[in-house]
């Protein structure tokens, strides 16, 4: 017995048909499940949490969702030794990527699941949540900002509007910065505490980040012109931004930051600085290839 949750409004409905698509899947295979998909995030991530504490034991957890719905089921899923079989079905898929999910067609993963063994990950947690690809702040949290507050505009196109819009204004700050107790000043644009490679819909921010080695990959990108930071910003997609000279990744296993900022982790809204992070060793059974 498996258990099934499915959040159909990822990806625009995407996660709605892929869905679909996974309980045919399923039906062929012969397995069975438990879907415990509910109304809300809310009611499914409760769900969740119910069956994980019963008496009942599963094999697994089908995923069907975006990065949002990897972050509400991570809550959960830490320290569980439930193993997460993810079917992307978002808008950027990040996590997805970090675990080289390139099958695209719902079968072949779930063919894929069947026929192999989970393995243990690193999470990131901040407070009380867990994160699995990146904490971030600076510039790219005040345009999550900028987003969430357009109500009427969908996709990825508030996104973009919204980075024009913070850039048009944007000064860097100055944090304050303590990994495994080194403790240093800098002024900085953007900060990525990284347990995976990449966030954002593919911008590979910490291209050789490791899952399994116990560290975060902690990327400050130190100010630069806005021209300067418009020719850079393009190279992240390819990772290739790393050469720049602007641009410092060290690695901890825990990050404490302080400034006058927001943070989010993994697209959710962590709250303003200062903000402790840390590794949590393998802790997560996913599967990945």
């Amino acid at each position: 017995m498996w258990l099934l949750l499915i959040n159909p409004k990822s990806g625009s409905g995407r996660g709605n048909k892929v869905g679909k698509l996974v309980k045919q899947e399923l039906k062929a295979f012969g397995i069975q499940y438990l879907d415990v998909s509910a109304g809300s995030a809310q009611e499914s991530q409760e769900n969740l949490t119910s069956r994980l504490r019963g008496n009942q034991k599963f094999e697994g957890l089908f995923l069907i969702g975006g990065d949002g719905t990897v972050n509400l089921a991570v809550q959960e899923l830490v320290g569980s030794g439930l193993g997460m079989a993810l079917i992307p079905a978002g808008t950027g898929n990040d996590f997805a990527r970090t675990l080289n999910l390139k099958l695209k067609n719902p079968e072949q993963l779930i063919k894929h699941y069947l026929s192999s063994r989970p393995s243990l990950i690193d999470v990131g947690k901040v407070g009380d949540k867990y994160f699995v690809d990146v904490l971030s702040t600076g510039f790219d949290s005040m345009v999550n900002e900028r987003a969430n507050a357009m109500k009427k505009i969908k996709g990825r196109a508030k996104y973009n509007i919204s980075m024009l819009l913070v850039l048009s204004t944007f000064k860097p700050k100055s944090y304050r910065f303590s990994i495994d107790g080194f403790s240093f000043e800098s002024k900085a644009m953007l900060i990525a505490v990284s347990n995976g490679i990449c966030y954002g819909g593919g911008m590979k921010v910490t291209p050789d980040a490791k899952i399994d080695d116990g560290l975060f990959d902690i990327l400050i990108l130190s100010p630069v012109s806005k021209f300067e930071f418009l020719k850079v910003f393009p190279k992240v997609f390819s990772g290739k931004h790393t050469t720049h000279p602007a641009v410092k990744i060290s690695r901890g296993r825990s990050v404490e930051i302080d400034s006058d900022a927001v943070a989010y982790a993994d697209g959710e809204r962590v709250g303003p600085l200062p903000v402790k992070a840390r590794v949590i060793e393998r802790g997560l059974l996913t599967w990945r290839m």
